[in-house]
């Protein structure tokens, strides 16, 4: 059975102190610390560049940098193909299966005991408390939200400070068409780790089932970031993006 027990080290502790005297209490929203101010302040925590973590088991999502990785992550998006937008005729969220289910053979961490949401809580949250006599249900822990480049204190008592984001939109894969697919596979892309991401709930909200022409993350740097993760679920799952998303995922990564 695979944990992902996160612990933070003293130094990372520090820098959390810093910053939050170097911020007082101006922008702190609903449990996160250092709100973004727009362009993103840097997310701490163990963030892994999407490059560098194709399967979407190590934590986070780090900035793509450097002319050579984001030439790469061009060439990647610039290879999906496109099409317009389906109808949302007979969509249904009950068509991915219920929902974190721990049965979608095929993807990493299935069956491991513990259910979606929290497997990915586990992968990115830091200081994890859980339930009492479960090494699973993750009941507080801190988030370093790449989204909005805030730090959310999460309590499950306060759920929907955090959500789980489909990365791809469960509603946008089913217009591009995975209504027709199999129901395993649907099963599959809900509850593939790749294609999902801890995050500030509101965020999660204001997304909605948007592809990346309507919709990117608050902080920029990590723009070209999640046009990758995209990109590498829409190949892996050989769906199609609109022209429109792709250009504007081309854009995010320099192109």
């Amino acid at each position: 059975m695979r944990r992902h027990h996160r612990i933070r080290t003293a130094g990372t502790v520090c820098a959390v102190l810093a910053l939050a005297l170097v911020t007082g209490c101006e922008g702190l929203d609903d449990g996160g610390t250092a709100a973004s101010d727009g362009a993103g302040a840097p997310a701490g925590g163990k963030a892994t560049s999407p490059l560098r973590n194709p399967d979407g088991t190590e934590p986070g999502l780090a900035p793509v940098t450097g002319d050579a990785d984001r030439a790469a992550a061009r060439d990647l998006i610039g290879g999906l193909r496109t099409k317009g937008r389906g109808p949302k005729t007979g969509y249904d969220r009950d068509e991915f299966g219920y929902a974190w289910m721990d049965t979608a053979d095929g993807v990493p961490l299935a069956r491991n005991g513990c259910d979606t949401r929290n497997d990915v809580l586990q992968r990115d949250g830091e200081d994890l408390r859980f339930r009492s006599g479960s090494n699973c249900v993750v009941v507080a822990m801190t988030l370093h939200d790449p989204y909005t480049g805030t730090t959310i204190d999460f309590r499950k008592q306060h759920a929907a400070e955090v959500q789980i984001d489909h990365v791809v939109p469960l509603s946008y894969s089913w217009q591009m068409g995975s209504s027709r697919w199999s129901e395993s596979k649907r099963e599959r892309l809900a509850n593939d780790v790749l294609n999902l991401m801890p995050v500030q709930g509101r965020a999660n909200s204001a997304k909605s089932d948007s592809g990346p022409a309507s919709w990117l993350p608050p902080s920029k740097r990590i723009r070209c970031a999640y046009a990758v993760r995209f990109a590498q679920v829409a190949e892996k799952y050989e769906l199609p993006v609109t022209p429109a998303d792709r250009e504007t995922m081309l854009e995010q990564c320099g192109g």
